[in-house]
């Protein structure tokens, strides 16, 4: 099956086959986003990209932010090292920052939600300064990454998902190997 990859300068458009989905976890740091894209992949054989993770081991930054102890992420560095890993599908992608990535590269964008009084311990438990903690939370509490995703994704493809408790993550986790299946026997050439 070929997918529409879209353009962001309004050219021609091209075209790839993708067999597997690719799907993004994103939210709030804290929300359990990479315990859940790790059980996910296990779950459906695909492959778990962490972002994080990635910009750290390939240099994919412009240094260190004191401030809050994190990486100032160059985009086009990040985007330019993941676009051929993300053309033949399969993958889960995991970071808290969904508007950067082009929306031809997912199929489905899950965004996890933790109600207040479990994240602040989460935070707190990474030793997060308390600048940090807090402006977190009021993202969380603004639903900054749930309007950036629908923003900036196909409204159909963008799930909300309570994410408080490990069986919740189980549960999500089987809602996103259900879906996978639904997407492959759909996609079938």
């Amino acid at each position: 099956m070929e997918y529409d990859s879209g353009s962001d300068d309004g050219g021609e458009v091209p075209y790839f086959p993708r067999d597997l989905p690719n799907i993004l976890i994103t939210g709030t740091p804290g929300t359990g986003k990479t315990t859940t894209s790790e059980m996910a992949a296990e779950a459906t054989g695909l492959t778990h990209i962490n972002v994080g993770d990635l910009v750290k081991s390939k240099s994919l930054h412009e240094g260190l932010d004191t401030e809050y102890d994190s990486y100032i992420l160059d985009e086009d560095k990040l985007i330019d090292e993941m676009e051929e890993m993300m053309k033949p599908g399969g993958k889960i992608v995991d970071f808290h920052t969904c508007e950067i990535f082009p929306e031809r590269w997912f199929d489905l964008v899950i965004v996890l939600r933790t109600d207040n009084n479990v994240l602040y311990p989460r935070l707190e438990a990474r030793g997060y300064n308390p600048k940090k903690i807090n402006e977190n939370m009021e993202c969380e509490i603004m639903q900054v990454v749930l309007e950036d995703a629908r923003e900036s994704y196909a409204e159909e493809i963008v799930i909300e998902l309570g994410s408080n408790s490990i069986e919740q993550m189980e549960e999500n986790v089987a809602r996103i190997k259900a879906w996978m299946d639904n997407w492959i026997a759909n996609n079938k050439d």
